[in-house]
């Protein structure tokens, strides 16, 4: 009986991955900004974020997926930016629903709506900063399995959690800045 059950969820996992829009890839974003506005510092500085990810295409118009990642350099909050003449690190993870609103042969156009979690280090301090809101984004379809990616901005509320009493920033609006432009690639199962 044991063999049977064990079979039997082999054989649905099997029919289930064949139907599977599962798509993996990522996106990077690189900025290049002279620090001696914010610090005082004549060093330019380079920030990076690297961010995998995973997703589930449910039908043709959602999805959902999450992006867990690394980032250098400095933080950019909506309408406010965390210079600081140290670099910042930190860890980010966020899980989202993509909702696709634009369907065609090459080009589809997202949104994605989620929720984002960052934790790292900071001027010396701790921190962690975290957001809910939209993402919107192009799709252009290369080949049946490849896409390149683009996400342009950020539409919601972020708040930023230095260690300290009193010292916690927060901001709502739509931001599109070099800070939140990121290009990348998936691969379409």
């Amino acid at each position: 009986m044991k063999k049977f059950i064990f079979v039997l969820f082999a054989v649905i996992t099997m029919a289930a991955s064949a139907n599977a829009q599962v798509y993996i890839g990522g996106t990077a974003g690189v900025v290049s900004f002279s620090k001696d506005n914010y610090t005082g510092d004549d060093d330019d500085e380079t920030a990076f974020r690297i961010l995998p990810e995973i997703g589930y295409k449910i039908n043709s118009n959602w999805a959902v997926g999450g992006v867990i990642g690394y980032e250098k350099g400095s933080l950019s909050l909506l309408g406010q930016s965390q210079m600081t003449s140290k670099d910042m690190k930190a860890f980010s993870i966020a899980p989202y629903a993509r909702w696709t609103f634009v369907h065609s042969k090459y080009v589809n156009g997202f949104l994605d709506l989620g929720f984002g979690f960052m934790s790292g280090s900071i001027d010396d301090g701790d921190f962690t900063a975290w957001n809910i809101g939209a993402k919107p984004g192009i799709e252009v379809n290369l080949s049946k399995h490849i896409s390149f990616v683009t996400k342009v901005g950020f539409l919601g509320y972020e708040e930023f959690n230095p260690d300290g009493d009193n010292n916690n920033s927060s901001s709502f609006g739509f931001n599109v800045s070099g800070n939140n432009i990121e290009f990348g690639v998936y691969y379409n199962f």
